[in-house]
């Protein structure tokens, strides 16, 4: 009784914290993998795997992600490190416009970045494929988005800003006096970037196109949007399939346990590779960086990256924007064929529209507040040492980096469905798979920003008498409030656009804006999807602009 009297109350929340992780993380993981092997009756059983691999289908379909991620993280790279190299190392102009693209493409949902490019390339009335006919007088497409290269290449147009920032970010650290001495012993400026600079950077190379990999195996919406239409099969529109009725979650359990396997191996490859990042400029100098003069090359550079920015973004938003104020997308740009008739239907007219906005705010937003909360609290223990396993938390909070949104999704699914929680379709269980989700943004935010404040300040507030909570309310969280709602900021952001996370979960009642435009395309209602599209941009634009006024016009960027 007497330890229990000399406690703080600060003790009590650090148990509610670790309760909490093991909650959120820990425990949907854990039944996740007992599911798998369950039967109905709630015996052990291996037919679960047997019923997930035992038919070529669904053996192909997780197959096809890996070669799809393959080829993305392929051309990935292709789009990426010249664009990188360019903006980090030469005297090309144009940089501003080059970061905008690479800002555009995160924001832009992956979905609706498919969407464009079905108005763009599809094969019969694809705007490119329109003109090409009147152009040509063939009767054959030019281009066809229902290919498997196709989804390959719009993935790749949605994923290569991961590549970049990996890539950039090592290119920076790379000093000039290693492409001086090379080009002193004959190398010519191409010659050292090939021979020197890019395999200095190498690792960072691989690693980005390994973490795009893992996004394109785990990716949901643009290979349903496309591949579906298709029948190009993939291991996440499988498991959507299996929660079809009847439900199988069971074997839906057992078909995602791979992906999870698949996954930590290539983050493990990922790690090793980047903690190999501190030779790439070590030098007894300062370390100059100069940009390379490309002379009249310059301008093929910010060609070739003024291309990227075009077919990743700039043509997507645009057939997006006419097709929002279109009677019918497919009449062309004309003044006959404009309105706001989407916009008013979807706000005075349509069932669901604005609660699913609603819902989409409400829930990313509390979703951002939980995660930041529990990040800072995380952070604080680890970096403060008060805890003898502090460790441990870190992990349980960065552990949903390694876990595909969809086996997330699957795990809380199996561990929040039933009973005694029993909250499948509800508010509760969007917001919690929400956060648990985009907890390790929030966490590397914040353990990033909590290693940059120096203790003294929270021990003189302990030494005039107060408590530990109160110290991290009234000092170290408003001394971190930039980098904190920084983290806030993103959370928000990507919560707002997640669809393979809460396609699994929510209910008749509690539909998000993803999940709506999600059901609009497969209607076919895309002037209604693109209206509804252009409000979800709108919202994100104007998060984006407030973050860059508060915390710098690279603060998305930063943190990706």
């Amino acid at each position: 009784m007497r330890r229990l009297k000399n406690l703080e109350p600060a003790t009590f929340v650090w148990v509610s914290l670790i309760a909490v992780l093991l909650l959120l993380v820990a425990l949907p993981m854990g039944k996740l993998l007992l599911v798998s092997f369950r039967t109905h009756a709630g015996g052990f059983t291996f037919a679960n795997y047997i019923a997930a691999y035992g038919r070529a289908r669904y053996f192909e379909s997780l197959l096809n992600s890996l070669l799809l991620a393959s080829e993305t993280a392929a051309i990935s790279m292709v789009m990426a490190v010249p664009m990188a190299w360019a903006v980090s190392r030469t005297d090309m102009p144009g940089k501003p416009l080059i970061w905008a693209t690479v800002l555009g493409a995160f924001i832009l949902p992956p979905y609706l970045g498919a969407i464009g490019w079905i108005l763009l390339a599809g094969p019969n009335s694809g705007v490119i494929n329109q003109v090409w006919r009147f152009a040509s007088g063939a009767s054959d497409p030019l281009v066809n988005v229902y290919t498997f290269n196709g989804l390959a290449l719009v993935m790749a147009f949605q994923s290569f800003p991961l590549i970049f920032i990996f890539v950039k970010s090592a290119l920076d650290l790379v000093s000039s006096e290693m492409e001086d001495a090379a080009n002193i012993l004959g190398a010519s400026t191409w010659k050292a970037t090939l021979k020197v600079t890019l395999p200095l950077v190498w690792p960072s190379i691989v690693g980005g196109a390994i973490v795009v990999f893992l996004e394109s195996v785990a990716l949901f919406g643009t290979p349903a949007i496309i591949g579906i239409p298709a029948r190009i099969n993939t291991a996440t529109t499988q498991l959507w399939q299996f929660f079809e009725y009847p439900v199988r979650v069971e074997v839906a359990a057992a078909y995602a346990m791979p992906l999870l396997l698949i996954t930590l191996v290539l983050v493990g490859a990922q790690r090793l590779m980047l903690n190999r990042r501190g030779f790439v400029s070590q030098t007894g100098k300062g370390g100059e960086r100069r940009p390379i003069q490309l002379g009249g090359w310059r301008w093929t550079m910010l060609a070739w990256c003024g291309a990227v920015a075009a077919v990743s973004v700039i043509m997507p938003v645009l057939v997006l924007a006419e097709a929002s104020f279109a009677h019918a997308w497919g009449r062309g740009l004309t003044w006959e064929n404009l309105t706001l008739a989407n916009y008013r239907f979807l706000l005075f007219e349509h069932e669901t529209a604005v609660s699913t906005i609603w819902h989409t705010l409400w829930y990313s937003a509390a979703a951002a507040s939980l995660a930041v909360v529990l990040a800072l609290l995380v952070a604080y223990i680890v970096s403060r040492k008060l805890m003898r396993f502090a460790g441990l938390l870190a992990f349980l909070a960065m552990a949903p980096f390694v876990i595909p949104g969809i086996v997330m999704a699957i795990g809380f699914y199996a561990t929040f469905a039933a009973p005694p929680f029993a909250l499948y379709g509800t508010a509760a269980i969007i917001i919690l798979a929400f956060a648990a989700r985009f907890l390790p943004i929030a966490y590397a935010n914040a353990s990033s920003a909590m290693g940059t404040l120096h203790p003294e300040m929270e021990e003189a507030a302990r030494i005039l008498g107060l408590g530990r909570l109160g110290t991290i309310r009234r000092i170290t969280a408003p001394l971190l409030r930039r980098p904190l709602l920084g983290g806030w900021l993103i959370v928000f952001i990507v919560a707002t656009r997640e669809l393979s996370a809460a396609i699994f979960l929510v209910g008749p009642h509690t539909r998000t804006m993803a999940v709506l435009l999600y059901d609009l395309s497969e209607a076919g209602n895309f002037e209604v999807l693109a209206a509804l599209g252009g409000i979800l941009l709108a919202i994100t634009m104007a998060l984006v602009g407030v973050g860059m006024l508060l915390l710098g016009r690279d603060f998305m960027l930063r943190r990706a």
